[in-house]
């Protein structure tokens, strides 16, 4: 009996998935998002990205969706993908500074809509929480959700 290799999240952070791709809102989509094109981008273009992120400053999944709709020519960014690759790039940096790699794409600069930590990142709110206020950063708890304070004041310029 052999076993399957499990794939690296590298390895998902490089997979080739011919992306970044522009495809028309169709369908349940067009019901929230109105019409016009939406842009899946590449895994690798998301990490990029984030690591664009500068200490001290901040982005969020919605900043990156516009990033890429206006470098791409199209309506808006895919609001799933380019979460899930933020996910997936998170999750490559923390096993590359596992691995001993000291320099990782800050992933806990990407905050949720509203400026939201996202529990889904390595080490959970408790390391992402850590790591922002390490750089200042005063985080707010409101019911069960922890929230950057004032996070708009720290928003990254990202250019397409």
């Amino acid at each position: 009996m052999t076993t399957k290799r499990r794939t690296t999240w590298k390895e998902k952070l490089h997979k080739e998935q011919n992306l970044p791709r522009v495809e028309p809102i169709t369908g349940r989509m067009s019901k929230r998002w109105g019409t016009g094109t939406f842009v899946i981008p590449a895994p690798l273009e998301v990490d990029a990205a984030m690591r664009r992120v500068r200490w001290g400053r901040l982005t969020t999944i919605d900043d990156l969706r516009k990033l890429f709709a206006a470098r791409h020519g199209a309506s808006i960014g895919c609001p799933i993908t380019t979460g899930i690759f933020a996910w997936v790039a998170a999750h490559a940096a923390d096993e590359a500074q596992r691995e001993g790699a000291v320099r990782i794409t800050p992933y806990w600069r990407t905050l949720k809509t509203g400026g939201q930590l996202n529990p889904k990142y390595p080490g959970g709110i408790e390391n992402v929480r850590a790591r922002l206020e390490d750089e200042g950063h005063a985080v707010v708890q409101k019911g069960k959700r922890f929230f950057v304070a004032d996070y708009a004041s720290s928003l990254a310029k990202l250019r397409p």
